[in-house]
């Protein structure tokens, strides 16, 4: 199955929102900066700020697509909060 997700570096008080087929696997990758002209190889600290598990593909790309779309730190930061109220 599929995830959504957005990552937040401190160190360049940045987001970075992508999808995936295994997120544990691609979130040590981009902590190894394993892809050399990926734009998380410019940070060591990302964290997972936001995530959603248990997609179809299709479903976390156009997921993904929607939050690239809305280009607002608010729309993203609000996604978070949530996303805690929710598992709380």
């Amino acid at each position: 199955m599929a995830s959504v997700y957005i990552l937040f570096s401190k160190k360049l008080n940045r987001y970075y929102i992508s999808s995936c087929l295994d997120l544990s696997k691609r979130l040590e990758e981009h902590l190894q900066g394993v892809y050399t002209d990926s734009f998380t190889r410019k940070a060591t600290d990302w964290e997972l700020f936001f995530h959603i598990n248990d997609l179809v593909y299709q479903q976390a790309r156009q997921i993904e697509l929607h939050i690239k779309k809305m280009k607002s730190r608010t729309y993203i930061e609000n996604s978070g909060e949530q996303e805690q109220a929710i598992s709380t």
